[in-house]
C-alpha cells in the first residue's frame, strides 16, 4: 500500500493531473508485489509553471509527514527501536530505508531545481529555488534527492526501486544555413605584422571585386594603381597613385590624397618621371616608386619625395619588351611585387627558357639578393602576384570566372595547383599586385581600379 500510495503523489508530481492513468501490479524479480502508474500522452502544457514552485514546496512538506506517520507505523509493528536504551533490528529498519529511496527516487523523477539556473532533469525551466533540506533518520535530502548519512545496517543492501521511463520525449531542433565561403573566411583569417606574428600563411580565398575609380579616356584602357604599405611622410597609407600606360612615353604619375579623390578623378599632384616607363609592373613601397624603364631589362627607384631617380639597376638575362610576358602581352615581361617580407621582381630569362623567375631585391640599392627559378611558364599565365614569400598566378585575364591556378613557395622550392576562384567582373587584367597593409589585391580591370579581400590560411 506504502508502494501504491508514492507511485500515485510521483504521478502527480510528474504532471499527469487530469490525465487518463493505468495502474499495473506486478511480481518484481525478488517476489516484490509492485505498483506502477502510466500517463498515456504526458506534454509540456501539462506540467505546473513556474508558478507552481511554492505549491511543490507545500506537497513535499505533507508527503514527508505522511512518509513520518508510515515509519512509524511500520516501526510499530514490532518492538520499539525508539525507546532509549532500545536497539533496531536491521529487519525492522530495511522498510524505512527502502521507503528513503523511494522518495529520492521520486524526487529525482520530477527533477530537481539547480539553483542558479532553474532547470530540472527532465528538461523544464522555470525560477530558481533552494534545495529542501530535512534532516530525519540518518537522512539529507537535497536538490539532488535522498542519500543516506550513513549507510543502513543489514547483511545486504535494500533493492532500489527504479520508475519506468517516460513513454514519449519531445526534442526540438533549429537548423541555420550558413554559406560555406563564410566558414572558410572564418576559420581562415589572418592577421597583421613578421612572418610568424605578421598573420603569413596560404591564400585560400579571394573576394568578389570592388570598384574604387574608372580612368575615362583611352590611356586608361591598362593602368596600374597602388598605395604604400610602409609609407614615409608626408604620404601616408591612404595617398593613392596611378599611373596609365597607353601611350609611347608614359612618365605621368598621378598622386591622391585617399581613394575617393581617385574617384572623383581629380589628382593632388602629377609627378613627371624623368624616364618613361614600360608597362603595368611599377609598385610603390617605402617612399619610392619601382618601376621597369622603357625597352630596358633594369628596374629604377623614383624616390617621391626627391622626385628624383635614386637608383636603377639591371636585371642580368631578364627578357624585356614582349621577350616574355604575361598571356595578355602589353610588354609585361618584368613585374614588380610587395608583400610582407619586402620587394620582388617578377620576370623570365633565356636560360630559364620562358618560366618564371623570382628574385628578392633591396629596396634602397636593388642588388638581387635572392633568386628562384618556377617551373610556371610566363606566357601560361594572365599576373602573378607575391604573398608570405609564395607566388600566386592568375589563370585568364579575360574568362569573367577565372582562378588562382598555380603557387611556388618559396621556403620549400616547390610549386603546387590551385583552383581559388577569382573574378574578372570586367573582362580585361592588365594589373594585380598585393598590397600587405590593407591585405588585398589592387587590380586594373579594362579601365576600372578594383580591389579583391582575401583570406590566408593561418601556418
Amino acid at each position: 500500500m506504502v508502494g501504491a500510495w508514492l507511485l500515485l503523489w510521483g504521478c502527480l508530481a510528474l504532471g499527469c493531473r487530469g490525465e487518463t492513468a493505468f495502474l499495473r501490479r506486478a511480481d518484481d524479480s525478488t517476489g516484490r508485489c509492485t505498483y506502477s502508474f502510466t500517463v498515456a500522452s504526458p506534454v509540456e502544457a501539462a506540467c505546473p509553471d513556474a508558478g507552481g514552485v511554492p505549491e511543490l514546496q507545500a506537497e513535499l512538506a505533507a508527503l514527508a509527514t505522511r512518509l513520518s506517520r508510515l515509519e512509524s507505523r511500520e516501526r510499530g509493528s514490532g518492538p520499539r527501536g525508539g525507546e532509549a536504551g532500545g536497539t533496531r533490528d536491521p529487519q525492522q529498519a530495511a522498510p524505512a530505508t527502502r521507503l528513503e529511496a523511494a522518495y529520492s527516487e521520486l524526487l529525482r523523477a520530477k527533477g530537481h531545481w539547480a539553483p542558479n539556473r532553474g532547470i530540472g532533469v527532465l528538461g523544464g525551466s522555470g525560477p530558481a529555488w533552494s534545495p529542501l533540506r530535512v534532516a530525519r533518520a540518518g537522512t539529507v535530502v537535497g536538490g539532488a534527492g535522498l542519500a543516506p548519512a550513513h549507510p543502513a545496517p543489514g547483511p545486504a543492501a535494500a533493492p532500489r526501486w527504479d520508475p519506468q521511463p517516460l513513454a514519449y520525449q519531445e526534442l526540438q531542433s533549429e537548423r541555420t544555413e550558413v554559406p560555406a565561403s563564410q566558414l572558410l573566411e572564418e576559420t581562415a583569417l589572418g592577421r597583421p605584422g613578421s612572418k610568424d606574428s605578421a598573420g603569413c600563411g596560404e591564400l585560400v580565398w579571394v573576394g568578389e571585386p570592388v570598384v574604387f575609380g574608372r580612368a575615362e579616356s583611352i590611356a586608361g584602357k591598362y593602368g596600374v594603381w597602388m598605395k604604400d604599405p610602409e609609407p614615409v611622410p608626408p604620404f601616408t597609407r591612404e595617398t593613392t597613385w596611378r599611373v596609365d600606360v597607353v601611350s609611347t612615353e608614359v612618365r605621368q604619375l598621378l598622386q591622391y590624397e585617399a581613394a575617393e579623390q581617385l574617384a572623383q578623378g581629380y589628382p593632388a599632384k602629377v609627378h613627371i618621371l624623368p624616364q618613361p616607363l614600360e608597362s603595368t609592373g611599377a609598385v610603390v613601397y617605402r617612399g619610392g616608386l619601382f618601376f621597369q624603364p622603357r625597352r630596358s631589362p633594369a628596374v629604377a627607384r623614383y624616390d617621391l619625395r626627391r622626385e628624383a631617380v635614386t637608383a636603377e639597376k639591371e636585371i642580368p638575362g631578364a627578357g624585356y619588351h614582349g621577350q616574355y610576358p604575361y598571356s595578355w602581352g602589353g610588354y609585361t615581361d618584368i613585374d614588380l611585387a610587395v608583400d610582407e617580407t619586402g620587394l620582388w621582381v617578377i620576370y623570365s630569362t633565356e636560360k630559364a627558357r620562358g618560366a618564371i623567375v623570382l628574385s628578392k631585391l633591396d629596396p634602397e640599392t636593388l642588388e638581387i639578393q635572392q633568386t628562384w627559378e618556377t617551373n610556371i611558364r610566363k606566357r601560361g599565365v594572365a599576373n602573378s602576384f607575391v604573398i608570405c614569400g609564395t607566388l600566386y598566378t592568375v589563370s585568364s585575364y579575360s574568362a569573367r570566372n577565372a582562378t588562382i591556378n598555380f603557387a611556388y613557395d618559396t621556403a620549400t622550392g616547390t610549386s603546387r595547383a590551385l583552383s581559388i576562384p577569382f573574378e574578372n567582373r570586367f573582362r580585361y587584367l592588365s594589373m594585380v599586385d598585393y598590397n600587405p597593409a590593407e591585405r588585398q589585391l589592387f587590380a586594373w580591370d579594362s579601365f576600372n581600379m578594383v580591389a579583391y579581400p582575401v583570406r590566408l590560411s593561418q601556418l
